[in-house]
């Protein structure tokens, strides 16, 4: 059970640091596709692409995590 703690733990670290590197280099968020509409008064911002493109790398992870 201690080992499990111990991946969790660096797990957790390791996504926190890729958070942080998204988020500080702008790297996704951005994307073509996504949905902007900008009116005055009003903004509204919808990320399609980004979304698929995560979705297909977590679906990736968990499939290799699987084998």
């Amino acid at each position: 059970m201690r080992e499990l703690g111990k991946l969790l733990f660096i797990a957790g670290l390791l996504m926190a640091a890729a958070g942080l590197l998204i988020w500080k280099t702008g790297v996704i968020g951005r994307l073509p596709g996504d949905i902007s509409v900008q009116r005055p008064g009003f903004s509204f911002y919808f990320p399609v692409t980004t979304c698929i493109v995560i979705s297909i790398i977590l679906t990736l992870l968990m499939w290799l995590l699987r084998r």
